[in-house]
C-alpha cells in the first residue's frame, strides 16, 4: 500500500502527515469560480460528471493533495428521495419539509434513489481514471440526522430547532426519517465504492446540538449501522467519521462505530485529541480555518503546532471546517509547504 491516506486511516504512524482539505474544490480559487459559471448554477455542475470530476481535480493539480473528495452535496440524497431542493444564491439550499406523516409518505426509497445519482457515480469513474495514482478518492455523505436538519426545517438553521421539536413532539415520525436517511446512505455510499471511491466520510455537521443519550441514538448508532453495512461489503473499505463539535462524545467514536477515522473540528486542541481520541485510530484535523483567510506568521506557527501535536499516532492533516470562500488560496500552499518542511 503506498497512498499515504490509505497507510494513515490504516493505522500507521507517518514521518509527514498526508494532507487534503474540507470543501477544498471550491470558491476560493478562481478556476472553480470559471466552472461553475460553465455549468450555470451548483446544482447544474453537481450533475454534470464531466463538470464535477474537473473541479475535483482542480486543487490536486495546484496543490497536490494527497486526497481527492468527490465534488457534491450532502442534500442530494434527500432530492433523490423525492424532496424539492433548489439553491438560493447568497443564501444556501432551500428543501421542501418533511414535518408530518403524509411528508413522508412522498418519499421514496431503495433502488428509486440511483436515477437520480447516476450523475455522481459517473463523477466518480471518471475521477478513478484521471487522478493521479498516489491520489485517493475519497466519496462522502451527510450523516442521517445533519441531512434530517435540513429536511424538517427546509434549510439551514442555526440552531437546529426544528429538528429537535420534531424530535420531541413526534417522536416515530423523526425516527422513521433517521431510519430512512440510514437506509439511503448506505446504498448511495455502496455505489459510489463501487463506481470506485476508495474511502467514504460520513459528514455529521450538526452533531453537537445532539447531548447525551441523543447524541447515541441520533448520531452514534447511525454511524454505526452505516459502517457496519459497508464494513460487510467492503471488508477492506476505510470509513472516516466526522462528529463536528462533539466535545468529549469525540472520545471513543472510533470504536463505538467501527470508523477506521475520527475527523475532529477546532473547538479542541490538538494536544486534547492526541490524548483523548487518537488513542482510538487515526485522526483528522484540526487547523482552524480562518488562518487560511489572515495568513501570516500565525498560520505557520498553527500548522506546526498541530502536526507536531499529533505526530506520535496515525494523523491525516486537515481543518477543522471547510475552508472559506475568503480563504487565499496562496496561505493553502503556504500551510502545505511547512507541512512537507519545503
Amino acid at each position: 500500500m503506498t497512498k499515504t491516506i490509505l497507510r494513515a486511516l490504516a493505522g500507521e504512524t507517518l514521518p509527514t502527515p498526508p494532507i487534503w482539505m474540507m470543501r477544498q474544490a471550491g470558491r476560493y480559487l478562481p478556476e472553480y469560480k470559471a466552472t461553475r459559471a460553465e455549468a450555470g448554477d451548483f446544482l447544474s455542475l453537481c450533475y454534470n460528471p464531466e463538470l464535477a470530476a474537473e473541479v475535483t481535480l482542480q486543487p490536486i493539480r495546484r496543490y497536490g493533495f494527497d486526497a481527492a473528495i468527490l465534488f457534491a452535496d450532502i442534500l442530494l440524497l434527500p432530492q433523490a428521495l423525492g424532496a424539492d431542493l433548489w439553491f438560493v444564491t447568497g443564501e444556501g439550499p432551500r428543501l421542501s419539509t418533511v414535518t408530518t406523516q403524509a411528508d413522508f409518505d412522498k418519499l421514496g426509497r431503495g433502488e428509486m434513489i440511483h436515477d437520480t445519482l447516476n450523475p455522481i457515480y459517473e463523477t466518480v469513474k471518471i475521477l478513478r481514471r484521471e487522478l493521479p495514482e498516489d491520489v485517493t478518492l475519497i466519496g462522502f455523505a451527510g450523516a442521517p440526522w445533519t441531512v434530517a436538519t435540513y429536511m424538517i426545517a427546509g434549510q439551514g438553521t442555526k440552531d437546529q430547532g426544528p429538528a429537535h421539536a420534531l424530535k420531541a413532539e413526534n417522536r416515530p415520525l423523526f425516527e422513521a426519517l433517521i431510519d430512512r436517511l440510514t437506509e439511503g446512505t448506505i446504498d448511495y455510499l455502496t455505489k459510489q465504492v463501487e463506481a470506485g471511491a476508495e474511502v467514504v466520510k460520513i459528514f455529521d455537521s450538526w452533531a453537537g446540538s445532539l447531548k447525551g443519550e441523543d447524541f447515541d441514538r441520533y448520531a452514534l448508532e447511525p454511524a454505526r449501522i452505516i459502517t457496519s453495512a459497508l464494513k460487510s461489503r467492503f471488508p477492506d473499505l476505510p470509513i472516516i467519521g466526522f462528529p463536528r463539535q462533539a466535545g468529549d462524545k469525540y472520545v471513543g467514536f472510533h470504536k463505538a462505530t467501527g470508523v477506521d477515522c475520527v475527523a475532529v473540528d477546532d473547538s479542541v486542541t490538538p494536544e486534547w485529541i492526541a490524548a483523548n481520541v487518537q488513542p482510538g485510530g487515526c485522526v483528522q484535523g484540526n487547523l482552524k480555518n480562518t488562518h487560511l483567510v489572515t495568513g501570516g506568521q500565525a498560520l505557520i506557527d498553527e500548522t506546526r503546532h498541530v502536526v507536531d501535536a499529533l505526530a506520535n499516532g496515525p494523523h491525516i492533516f486537515n481543518l477543522g471546517h471547510g475552508i472559506t470562500p475568503d480563504a487565499d488560496p496562496e496561505n493553502v500552499q503556504i500551510m502545505i509547504d511547512t507541512i512537507r518542511g519545503k
